[in-house]
C-alpha cells in the first residue's frame, strides 16, 4: 500500500506541481465566474465546470497525454448533460 508521499509524488508526474495546477485552476474558475451567464447555471452545471477547470489545469501543467484527465472532463460534461435532461 502506498503512503501519501508516494501518492503525491506519482500524481505530480501526471498532474503537474500542485502549486502550478492550483494557480491555473483558480484563474480559470475566476474567469468563468466573470462570464455573463455564470449566475444562471444550475449547481450541477457550475460544479461540472469547476471540475473541468481542474482537469484543464492538470492537462496544461502535467501530462497532457494522461487519458484520465480527458476522460474525467468528458464525464463531468456528461453528468451535467444528464442532469439537464
Amino acid at each position: 500500500m502506498e503512503n501519501v508521499h508516494d501518492t503525491l509524488a506519482a500524481r505530480e508526474l501526471t498532474h503537474g506541481p500542485y502549486q502550478n495546477t492550483a494557480l491555473h485552476a483558480q484563474n480559470l474558475k475566476n474567469l468563468m465566474r466573470g462570464a455573463p451567464n455564470w449566475a444562471a447555471l444550475t449547481p450541477v452545471q457550475a460544479q461540472s465546470l469547476d471540475c473541468v477547470a481542474d482537469k484543464i489545469a492538470r492537462i496544461l501543467c502535467g501530462d497532457a497525454a494522461h487519458p484520465d484527465h480527458w476522460q474525467d472532463g468528458a464525464g463531468y460534461f456528461t453528468l451535467a448533460l444528464r442532469a439537464s435532461a
